[in-house]
């Protein structure tokens, strides 16, 4: 005799006996991936209408599926659905809930479809829909960043190699190098997107309908740009959330890069910016202090978000196959990298939309040594080629440091003894803004190539919105 509990489950006609309760916890899903109940719908409406074109649905039932399945969707939306023992995943709940609610109609609703390829449906769908919060996220943090720059461009900070001072550059120019990192971002989505927009309702298990269902009609229906080609690949194919996981990787690295140089900026040894208050926290101990928290927030968060990646390759890599009970795991893989991305973007944009740039500080913080890249380009200009002239350049290094100066501050005659190519015009070198206005090429941190940078990245904005 079959058990009630077996023959609530979709699969239960094979079974006499329950399943373990250790196990029923283990397999049910429906804690989080309820969060697709929207997608699982719209794609259960979708396959009704297409069984009902092809006969194995009277327009009757289908209307009854359709309607039913739409009270389901409000009492979701309302979190007025009641959740049974025995509701294993989002499917099994809806299904469940529509058989209460119509009767015999709903039994019919699952010919020739399988939860292997309803779960991979709805996950496509529920991406489709919320990457576009994402993209939304980093372009109000791109947006902002061009808004300061423009409005901070006056202001000269130091440019770092190895932590260690190179050459002078606008601040401008060092935040729209981390702007620049997340349109590209948003760029690599795009691409992530086509590959995406792929549908693999009507694969079944594995083998493929058997009924001769419209899959085209299904993807025009779902707003899908074509169908899967491979019943088998289709079923098992996480590709498309590995790529998003390595995706949401690779933007949290970028933030996590952004969040340590403003944590070092902040440092009292350096002091360029101030993080406001409102994104910062204190110590139990220590009155003075103020932490970059959401900073460093930022940096952890970022972190585990490439740690979501690596776990999720581990559960593809050696799976048998079409569809494994592994790939349970890929939607708190989806769910938790979603939501903590989406978490660190809008602490980033608020903090960097809030900080305070410190000029005075940016500006003390420039040395003469910094424009040591500049007195080997005057000797290019001078006709020396540019090796000579990078080791003259050190020669005047080296001789300022023996004698605990400067090197602006080496006489013309001590500079003639290292090289006869200096002249008295050697003096327009020591000024940091013309050194900034000599890099005038297209990507460069003079003011004409900033506001350009500024430009381009304000028109893709533009761009965005249009497509939005």
């Amino acid at each position: 005799m079959e058990s009630k509990e077996t023959e609530h489950k979709l699969w239960g006609g094979r079974f006499t006996h329950s399943t373990d309760p250790k196990l029923e916890a283990l397999n049910e899903s429906l804690h989080f991936d309820k969060r697709m109940y929207a997608e699982d719908i719209e794609g259960s409406k979708a396959f009704a209408q297409g069984l009902s074109r092809i006969n194995l649905l009277t327009k009757e039932e289908m209307m009854q599926i359709c309607d039913g399945l739409d009270k389901i969707q409000i009492e979701w939306d309302k979190n007025e659905f009641a959740i049974k023992n025995g509701d294993e995943d989002i499917h099994t709940a809806n299904e469940r809930r529509l058989k209460e609610l119509i009767g015999e109609p709903a039994t019919k609703l699952h010919v020739g479809r399988s939860r292997n390829d309803q779960v991979v449906t709805d996950m496509k769908l529920w991406l489709k829909k919320n990457l576009g919060v994402l993209q939304y996220e980093i372009c109000e943090l791109i947006r902002v960043v061009a808004t300061r720059s423009l409005k901070e461009i006056e202001i000269i900070m130091p440019g770092y190699t190895h932590l260690q001072r190179a050459q002078p550059v606008r601040w401008s120019h060092y935040l729209l190098s981390h702007a620049w990192n997340l349109k590209n971002d948003c760029d690599r989505l795009e691409n992530n997107l086509r590959l995406l927009d792929l549908l693999p309702l009507g694969s079944g298990a594995l083998a493929g309908n058997p009924f001769n269902i419209d899959r085209l009609e299904l993807a025009k229906s779902l707003q899908f740009a074509d169908v899967t080609d491979n019943s088998m690949q289709a079923v098992g194919d996480r590709n498309f959330i590995a790529d998003f996981l390595f995706w949401a990787s690779m933007v949290g690295i970028h933030l996590s890069r952004l969040a340590e140089d403003l944590i070092i900026y902040s440092s009292k040894e350096f002091e360029f910016v101030t993080i406001d208050e409102s994104y910062s926290t204190g110590s139990s101990l220590m009155p003075q202090k103020r932490n970059p928290d959401s900073l460093e927030l930022i940096r952890c968060i970022g972190g585990s978000l490439f740690g979501q990646c690596c776990s999720f390759m581990m559960v593809l890599k050696s799976l048998p196959s079409t569809y494994n009970k592994d790939l349970q795991c890929d939607k708190e893989s989806m769910f938790s990298t979603f939501d903590k991305l989406k978490s660190i973007l809008q602490v980033a944009t608020g903090t960097v939309k809030t900080l305070k740039v410190n000029e005075d500080k940016c500006k003390s913080a420039l040395s003469y040594e910094m424009l040591a890249t500049d007195v080997a380009y005057y000797l290019v200009r001078k006709g020396v080629a540019f090796r000579a002239a990078h080791h003259i350049a050190g020669q005047v290094v080296a001789e300022a440091e023996k004698k605990n100066v400067s090197i602006n501050a080496l006489t013309l005659e001590e500079l003639k003894n290292i090289s006869l190519h200096f002249e008295v015009d050697i003096g327009k070198v020591w000024n940091y803004e013309n050194s900034i206005e000599q890099y005038r090429a297209i990507g460069g941190t003079a003011k004409v190539s900033v506001i350009n940078q500024i430009r381009k990245l304000e028109a893709w904005l533009v761009n965005k919105e249009k497509l939005a």
